[in-house]
């Protein structure tokens, strides 16, 4: 299935994954308040779609996004507070749609993410990225800060970095965003497509269910005190998925030396 509204493509395969791209190589992807609505809308309907089991984020063009369109960044300049503060609780609610998504996500970044960009980034799950990709946190060069990507870009790149990079906007590489923690993989430009499909091809290989909630118990035990409680609910959830039909699917075709139901043949496989 494809979906196109000319600044955004979905495709979703016959393996459900989704692909969401960035379609607007001209301007750089650069984002305005009606794409920010869009990717948001986007978000949430992948989210309620049981029949996608990965999504990849990804741009078309030289750039992977600039950020924020510079025609936008002019309206917003005469914008009173209230109108400025309606736009950032836009772009607040599309990263938080995004780094919420509960199948697992994959960033695709074949070039340029400054700004915004970067929390897109920050918000997936998996970052592969082309060597000749590039990051900066400019904001500050505009006079002004990355505050609503900040809890998102300091949960991937942690506090230190993040009072470096967003204080100088310098620029820095994949291999650096790769040393940060921003970037998980960094591949050649040449690369960039099959490093891409071999992730995708180990997630589809995991139980869907199991990653939906592995994923959810990343965000509800991070940062929790290892007490009785914490303990208990872990417990409880071991269990419960050990009996689950995914579960048990899983336990017996590992016994059993067999595909599990859910997995997806690669092209060429038998």
């Amino acid at each position: 299935m494809t979906i196109s509204n000319d600044s955004v493509l979905v495709d979703i395969d016959n393996r459900g994954v989704a692909t969401v791209t960035l379609n607007n190589p001209e301007k750089h992807n650069a984002f305005d308040d009606e794409i920010i609505e869009q990717l948001t809308n986007i978000f949430k309907d992948i989210s309620e779609n049981d029949k996608v089991r990965v999504m990849v984020l990804a741009a078309n063009g030289k750039s992977f996004c600039a950020g924020a369109d510079l025609g936008w960044m002019k309206r917003m300049a005469n914008y009173s507070y209230q109108e400025n503060l309606h736009d950032a609780n836009g772009l607040a609610n599309m990263l938080k749609a995004l780094n919420f998504i509960p199948q697992p996500t994959i960033a695709k970044i074949q070039g340029a993410a400054f700004g915004g960009a970067v929390g897109l980034a920050s918000c997936c799950d998996i970052v592969i990225a082309s060597a000749k990709a590039s990051f900066s946190l400019s904001e500050v060069k505009f006079g002004l800060i990355p505050a609503t990507i900040s809890p998102y870009v300091v949960g991937a790149i942690g506090q230190k970095a993040a009072r470096r990079y967003f204080q100088t906007a310098e620029r820095f590489f994949a291999e650096k965003a790769e040393q940060l923690g921003l970037v998980d993989e960094v591949t050649s430009p040449d690369e960039l497509d099959q490093s891409v499909d071999n992730m995708i091809n180990t997630l589809l290989a995991n139980g869907p269910i199991a990653m939906r909630q592995a994923k959810q118990l990343v965000f509800d035990i991070a940062y929790q005190k290892i007490d009785q409680p914490l303990i208990t609910e872990t417990s409880k959830r071991i269990a419960a998925i050990r009996i689950s039909e995914e579960g048990q699917e899983g336990l017996s075709s590992f016994f059993e030396k067999r595909a599990p139901a859910w997995h997806t043949k690669n092209e060429g496989e038998e």
